[in-house]
């Protein structure tokens, strides 16, 4: 009887073990990575008058640093690292500052003309950016040293973006979503 019991059993297993296996789901979703872009060394940004928003004006794609990331659109998703050349994770939200950022900005850069006036922009080497944009956004610098070089600007109404309103996740240290680092 016990020798037909431990057939039973095993033939049991031997069945039922495959099907079940079978049964199991699994999801993959596979979101693709951006190119990379080559620098020959660390970019130089500019400050986007108005914003603690920070832009790389010297290639084509759109590059911005902003709380300690740098951003980056790539075929209608977005993407953050905290290198400017490697590490670009999936971010799963549209990234708080964007909405400031005039889709013209690179014609101003280059007219330098900012609201129809006179944009003296300073470039900022990347090691003065690391060292340097907490305290900047802390305490308004671009904002008080010549309303961000732009000659004339008004004083803004608001002050700065409000913390409040960043977008789902977005805590400056929170890690992104897929793959990277």
């Amino acid at each position: 009887m016990k020798k037909l019991f431990s057939k039973i059993m095993f033939f049991t297993l031997v069945v039922f073990a495959p099907v079940s296996a079978i049964a199991g789901v699994s999801v993959h979703v596979n979101i693709p990575l951006p190119p990379a872009i080559i620098f020959p060394g660390p970019p130089e940004v500019v400050v986007i008058p108005e914003t603690d928003v920070y832009a790389v004006p010297d290639i084509q794609e759109d590059i911005f640093f902003y709380g300690g990331w740098w951003w980056r659109p790539w075929e209608g998703r977005w993407y953050r690292s905290h290198y400017y050349d490697r590490g670009w994770a999936y971010y799963r939200y549209a990234p708080p500052f964007h909405k400031n950022i005039p889709p013209g900005w690179r014609n101003d850069y280059r007219d330098r003309r900012w609201k129809g006036y006179e944009w003296q922009h300073q470039r900022v080497p990347n090691r003065d950016l690391q060292r340097n944009w907490r305290g900047w956004e802390r305490d308004r610098h671009w904002e008080k040293q010549n309303s961000w070089g732009v000659k004339g600007l008004p004083p803004r109404q608001k002050q700065g973006m409000d913390r409040s309103k960043r977008g789902p996740g977005d805590n400056h240290q929170g890690r992104p979503e897929g793959h990277g680092r």
